[in-house]
């Protein structure tokens, strides 16, 4: 094999074994069936065109050749089988069309039969027929790709959006079975410009493959995370709502107590927040709610409770000890940060300036003797007044309106 081709695929392989790490990262991370799915996927259809190189018996000459016709002759239609039932998972198997889903499904079955069949010829036919198994090789692995790309392209007429990008990745995989099987078959002409177009359609299908597995694996975990909206957490923010707010800040008053502190709660209402839901349209709140959590995030730090009593209505709960800056310089910076202008985006992803107009409301209680509803109300109660105020005389809000004083609660 001439040095330059010997590059030419040796970058090929060292592009796939890159992608190996990433895809292995992914599944130490991830740890869920999709991302064992995509190694799995890119470590035996990448085997498949490392074999049909010729790399392997370069590098290590020892090989037995009836070794490599095996591998050469059933490596190919494994990988098929399995990029193809992989697929048709990826599209959403039969929760989503199960008409995909037989086809997929079937001819997977179908292709590791005759993977089985291929691999049993090829360890007892001579050398001299070999070429003749290899060209019906290519032809049955010619058979997943064309059912995987009348999928995708089913999938995507049918409004899978990530399908078109997929059925763009399978016509270079059309492109790269057909190359390394000419290639492999030692087809006259071909030269370093065809091999090289060869081994970058493959590093590019791998690559387009693996980021779509990426993508969907990453869309499912957050569906997952979203059914699970009724354990506590808001979808949009992720911080704890309802009951769970309730035994978070009930926990930080038990906290407090047994430290013998005094606890702060403070309410931020934004009373403005479904005001651009007309002009741009609805779910805009969603990007002013998460845009705020992070602001009251970063502000009031990691040792509050921050929650969310409802939409408009953030919850903090904070003990008051000498390690702490004081509650009212911490509900100042809280209202500041806060009501600073931001930019959302509409439908066409246009910018929208947007500033929240924000009302604080503060109690300090005594946690041994007071309930985390009372609180919360007293708070939110002092919060609609203040944002009342700021609405019909918008030169009222300032630290003049942070009232700490410990309220008096049922």
């Amino acid at each position: 094999m001439p040095f330059t081709e010997i590059a030419v695929w040796s970058a090929m392989l060292g592009g796939l074994l890159t992608l190996s790490a990433l895809a292995f990262a992914d599944v130490v991370g991830g740890r869920n069936l999709g991302t064992v799915r995509n190694l799995m996927f890119v470590l035996i259809t990448g085997a498949s065109c490392v074999v049909m190189t010729g790399l392997p018996e370069v590098f290590f000459p020892e090989l037995p050749p009836r070794l490599m016709a095996i591998l050469k002759a059933g490596l190919g239609p494994l990988a098929g089988a399995m990029g193809l039932y992989f697929v048709g998972t990826w599209l959403g198997g039969a929760r989503e069309d199960n008409q995909t889903h037989r086809l997929t499904a079937f001819g997977g079955v179908v292709l590791v039969t005759v993977a089985v069949v291929l691999v049993a010829i090829a360890s007892q036919i001579d050398a001299s027929h070999f070429h003749s198994l290899l060209l019906a090789t290519a032809i049955v692995n010619m058979v997943p790709v064309l059912l995987a790309l009348v999928v995708a392209a089913r999938a995507a007429r049918l409004g899978d959006p990530l399908a078109r990008w997929m059925a763009l990745a399978i016509v270079c995989l059309a492109i790269v079975t057909i190359g390394h099987y000419m290639h492999g078959l030692h087809v006259p002409g071909l030269g370093l410009g065809t091999q090289l177009v060869t081994a970058v359609v493959t590093v590019l299908f791998f690559l387009m493959s693996s980021v779509l597995g990426l993508l969907r694996n990453r869309h499912l975990r957050e569906l997952a995370r979203l059914s699970r909206v009724e354990h506590g957490s808001d979808p949009a923010t992720g911080l704890p709502s309802g009951s769970a707010l309730l035994a978070d800040v009930e926990h930080a008053f038990w906290r407090s107590a047994r430290m013998h502190h005094e606890c702060s709660v403070i309410c931020l209402y934004v009373s403005n927040l479904y005001e651009l839901a007309e002009t741009v349209g609805p779910g805009v709140e969603q990007q002013i709610l998460v845009t705020l959590t992070a602001r009251i995030r970063r502000t009031a730090g990691f040792r509050c409770t921050v929650g969310l009593y409802h939409p408009r209505c953030f919850v903090v709960a904070m003990s008051l000890d000498a390690r702490v800056p004081p509650v009212k310089s911490t509900a100042a910076r809280l209202a500041l940060s806060v009501s600073l202008p931001m930019v959302v985006f509409d439908e066409q992803r246009e910018r929208k300036p947007f500033r929240p107009r924000v009302g604080l409301g503060v109690v300090t209680i005594d946690p041994s003797n007071t309930t985390p509803m009372d609180a919360i109300h007293e708070a939110e109660r002092r919060a609609l007044a203040m944002a009342q105020a700021i609405k019909d005389d918008p030169k009222s809000s300032g630290e003049h309106g942070v009232e700490t004083a410990p309220a008096t609660l049922r």
